[in-house]
């Protein structure tokens, strides 16, 4: 483990320690701190380790003075389910804690997550009816299982997050977004909501409007030419190198979860290893903020 995940870890420990009042039980206390479990969680992810048995096996023999105590394969799975709040929240403050929060300027896409490659785990996974069959015309491909809806910053910090059913409209999804918190499009007057032609309608921009919300998207071939359309293409870049991050090195589409608790939390899991990096990055001016470089061996 290198010395910059290592500082990584100590940093976002003590961050979650302090501020999200973590350890608060009635009885015994766990062995594993709620704050070292989260952190143990996003060491898998930037690592790279599917599999909790390989993970918690290269912990016991590399990261013993960090995590004194860990739990066998059953024990941290339960208690990762269950620490899903904590994991919403630990990627709300560190995004919070940049000067990204404050940025009028969202990018928003989706992407698929899949979590079936066959027909019998269709028919046999508890994931049935919140999972469902889609298309994904990036990579000319259907696929079955979840669509994660992301907003971020230009930068790639993670501001809004959700997964939901292939089928669903696109638009939809990111309007119950919205409306969850509210509050955050109404602390950003004149926000810029950049998206491509899949969250394209006059109903929806309409609906933006009341709310202060700008849509910049990518015009129709027999429509005129959008203001601000002439920055998209660089933009859009970004959010694809998003979900390269996510994919590519933090391994999204290898989650490995087969329940909804499981799915979401691995989902989020590495939503926060990403917030993680970024934030600590811009802590240490580091030259480019989204790097992982430093942290994933």
């Amino acid at each position: 483990m290198t010395n910059n995940l290592d500082t990584l870890l100590t940093a976002l420990y003590v961050k979650i320690d302090d501020e999200l009042a973590t350890g608060r039980w009635m009885g015994r206390p766990p062995q594993l701190t709620d704050a070292e479990l989260v952190t143990l969680a996003v060491a898998q992810a930037l690592l790279g380790f599917g599999s909790e048995t390989r993970w918690l096996r290269y912990a016991n023999s590399h990261m013993s003075s960090m995590f004194p105590y860990l739990p066998q394969q059953s024990g941290y799975n339960k208690r990762l389910k269950a620490a899903l709040p904590l994991v919403k929240k630990a990627i709300r403050m560190l995004a919070a804690d940049t000067d990204f929060w404050f940025d009028n300027h969202w990018i928003v896409d989706s992407t698929p997550v899949p979590c079936g490659m066959s027909r019998p785990t269709v028919k046999r996974s508890d994931l049935a009816g919140w999972a469902g069959y889609g298309y994904c015309a990036s990579h000319s491909r259907f696929f079955w299982g979840l669509r994660l809806y992301l907003v971020c910053t230009p930068t790639g910090m993670p501001i809004l997050w959700a997964l939901a059913n292939p089928k669903l409209d696109e638009r939809e999804v990111l309007q119950a977004m919205l409306d969850i918190d509210a509050g955050l499009v109404a602390d950003r007057p004149q926000l810029l909501l950049i998206s491509d032609k899949g969250f394209a309608s006059k109903e929806f921009e309409n609906d933006l409007a009341p709310r202060g919300i700008t849509l910049l998207r990518p015009s129709f071939k027999r429509e005129r030419k959008r203001k601000g359309e002439g920055l998209l293409k660089s933009v859009r870049q970004l959010i694809e190198s998003v979900n390269d991050t996510l994919k590519g090195q933090l391994d999204l589409e290898q989650h490995g979860g087969r329940t909804f608790e499981g799915v979401a939390v691995r989902v989020a899991q590495r939503i926060l290893a990403m917030a993680a990096v970024i934030w600590r990055n811009h802590k240490t001016g580091a030259p480019i903020i989204r790097s992982l470089v430093a942290f994933d061996h």
